[in-house]
């Protein structure tokens, strides 16, 4: 089908990947896996023949067609969602042109005995043979099947494209790509703006696609749905196993262990060999052994591991100032976009760092009240920030927030202030955009090359409030873990619109769930919600509209605890923190007493004050107890 050998590609004079050779077979759905910035859209843009790689050449079936789904797309205004996903059926369309203009001529000529006007039937004929043979009585059926299977409603079908967001009229190409029937299938990030049901949809199309399919994608569980080869890009070469994600892992990691001990096993053998042949030297009547012996050392192939490429970004968000108790409280707040109800009388209280996830399925308005908050759009209802807060804010359509006509450094320049204008270049070397990287455009980066730039720029801003929609999309595993782990160790106030359980795990200590223009709090981390709703895992939450709940009782008794603890665990920090400020001024005393005891024992109010602060104390350390136990027995 498609063969690819010794190919090679350099920007700025460094390789991408250089000498690979691998084939495409039908059937084959391949999983292109690697850290940002390793090649992987390069090498789409390579095999669909937009790009020409520096060396190496690529051997196709004749007539073989491509369908490549980008990361970014532009579309042709004034077209409805029909009228654009009816551009895959570029045939059709002509035909359908020819057989209207040969209808037209046929109304209007009269000379039906004539030899043109008989031509005329006979081009008719073969245009509706030929229309027939495309599919041309069939494709409007497959367009709202494949589009009502990629989330579209019916009434979605006559709305012009340029209504919608990016998100969606990415859906709107990967429908073209999906009703084009081409050979190779090229998909970078398909899943990146698809809810749960069309994710599932899409893996149950792409299984029984009988063509190849390569795709990009960081979703671990989509790659194990789909996939059934895997080819890894790390530090210029490429890793091919016959595995989907998770299995290609564990190959990888056993082919690694065995490398090493092969390894050392080898390198016994030329130690010893080495031995003999200095011992040997010494020896006139052992030195054509030891010639042999050398001679025999030169043609030994060394073994070598694999190497992993490792970088990954430093990511900290430090809090500029501390804000009120209370960060956020909103009121009564609805949203509409034109007849469709996206949120109505939402009342929520967000205080100081506190780590928050908003879930629920696509449409919901998670992503609609986190702009709310940032000022991005207009609302009904009463928002209010608390005193000192600064919101630092990553869209989930990063990329319309960067413009691609400026380099990487330009776009943190201009970004910068006068105190951090200096930092520009550390902060950008700190994410990977090192040397002649930050002079790259914006507009040639990928997708995960630009959530690490705009994370980035956040960081040249003053925050202690950090709203984030959707930050892993693109994101490589690596770079995602280390966002995680920034976000762990963030001080500030935190809220996470995100699809992702894995990434949510241990990060958030409260759930708000989105559903039916209402949300719900759940008092707990995203083990503690899923539990409540009696699932495994997102993906059934976003799935289903009925989820089975625990009984009403238990789910009541559990709320109030989750409250008691809250409140007690409240408590009890607020009681630690009066008990250290106390033993910290008796001991501030008792020194006083110890340098100066006969003047501390004559001052009277001296000695009432610390007599005072030794019984609060005890009463404190008393309260702690008893709160300590009623936290215990919760």
């Amino acid at each position: 089908m498609l063969n690819i050998h010794n190919l090679s590609i350099s920007f700025q004079g460094e390789y991408l990947f250089e000498d690979i050779t691998f084939k495409l077979s039908p059937g084959d759905r391949i999983g292109l896996i690697g850290k940002n910035g390793a090649g992987k859209s390069t090498m789409l843009k390579i095999l669909s023949k937009e790009l020409e790689p520096d060396t190496g050449q690529i051997a196709a079936d004749k007539n073989l067609s491509f369908g490549f789904l980008k990361q970014d797309i532009d579309f042709v205004l004034g077209r409805t969602v029909l009228e654009e996903s009816y551009e895959a059926f570029k045939e059709i369309k002509e035909l359908e042109a020819k057989m209207e203009e040969v209808n037209i001529q046929l109304v209007e000529r009269t000379d039906y005995e004539s030899e043109i006007y008989h031509q005329i039937m006979v081009d008719l004929n073969e245009f509706q043979h030929q229309y027939e043979i495309l599919g041309g009585y069939n494709y409007q059926g497959e367009t709202e099947k494949i589009l009502q299977g990629l989330g579209f409603k019916r009434e979605d079908f006559q709305k012009l494209t340029d209504t919608f967001s990016g998100g969606w009229r990415m859906r709107i190409e990967l429908a073209k790509l999906l009703l084009q029937n081409n050979d190779i299938l090229l998909l970078d990030e398909p899943t990146n703006h698809l809810d749960i049901e069309s994710i599932i949809w899409l893996e149950s199309f792409l299984k029984n696609y009988t063509g190849a399919v390569v795709i990009v994608s960081h979703d671990k569980m989509f790659l194990d749905n789909v996939t059934n080869r895997t080819i890894e890009i790390s530090l210029g070469r490429i890793y091919d196993y016959n595995k989907p994600y998770s299995k290609f892992l564990v190959l990888r990691q056993e082919v690694k262990d065995q490398q090493i001990a092969t390894q050392k096993n080898q390198q016994k053998q030329i130690e010893q060999t080495e031995k003999l042949i200095e011992k040997f030297r010494a020896k006139a009547s052992k030195a054509t052994m030891a010639q042999s012996l050398i001679k025999k050392l030169d043609r030994i192939e060394r073994i070598e591991v694999d190497e992993d490429d490792n970088s990954v970004m430093k990511l900290n968000f430090p809090v500029s100032i501390v804000p009120g108790k209370v960060v956020i409280e909103a009121h009564n707040i609805s949203k509409s976009y034109g007849e469709a109800q996206v949120l109505k009388d939402i009342s929520i209280t967000i205080e100081r760092d506190s780590k928050t996830a908003f879930v629920g399925q696509n449409g919901q308005g998670k992503s609609t009240l986190a702009k709310i908050i940032v000022g991005e759009i207009k609302y009904q209802g009463e928002l209010k920030l608390g005193h000192n807060v600064q919101i630092g804010y990553f869209a989930q359509n990063q990329a319309d927030y960067l413009d691609g006509n400026k380099t990487v450094l330009d776009t943190m320049i201009d970004a910068a202030n006068e105190k951090n204008r200096s930092k520009v270049r550390d902060i950008l070397g700190s994410f990977l955009f090192r040397g002649e990287e930050a002079e790259k455009y914006v507009r040639v980066l990928s997708g995960g090359e630009r959530n690490r730039l705009a994370l980035a720029k956040m960081l040249l801003q003053p925050l202690n409030v950090l709203v984030m929609d959707e930050p892993t999309n693109h994101l490589d595993i690596k770079s995602k873990n280390v966002l995680k782990e920034a976000l762990k160790k963030f001080e500030g106030t935190l809220i996470l619109v995100s699809h992702d359980r894995d990434f949510l795990q241990s990060l958030t200590n409260s759930v708000y769930e989105f559903k039916d223009h209402k949300i719900k709090e759940y008092l707990g981390d995203i083990d503690f919600y899923l539990q409540q709703r009696n699932v495994e895992n997102l993906r059934e939450v976003e799935r289903r509209n009925v989820v089975k709940e625990t009984p009403k009782e238990s789910n009541k008794q559990t709320y109030e605890d989750q409250k008691k603890t809250k409140s007690l665990n409240n408590k009890l920090s607020n009681l630690e923190s009066k008990i250290q400020q106390l033993e910290k001024e008796i001991k501030e005393m008792d020194v006083e007493l110890a340098s100066n005891y006969d003047k501390a024992v004559s001052n009277t109010s001296f000695f009432e004050g610390y007599q005072s602060k030794k019984k609060k104390l005890e009463s404190h350390m008393a309260e702690w107890e008893t709160v300590q136990e009623a936290l215990e027995n919760l």
